[in-house]
């Protein structure tokens, strides 16, 4: 899949089931509705790109 923008993540289709390993995958559906709400609440750049670190360390 290569590098992946923080911010092109949330259009993302995520997986059908989540894998639920220690470091989520980037189309793991909890990353993709956890990127969804970031973008809701108006957060954008190198903000953004911690939360998805954040959400892929849950």
């Amino acid at each position: 899949m290569g590098k992946v923008k923080a911010k092109h993540v949330s259009a993302l289709k995520p997986k059908k089931k989540c894998c639920r390993k220690k470091t989520r995958c980037l189309k793991c559906p909890v990353v993709i509705m956890r990127m969804k709400k970031l973008e809701a609440q108006g957060v954008c750049g190198k903000d953004l790109k911690k939360g998805l670190k954040a959400a892929r360390a849950a």
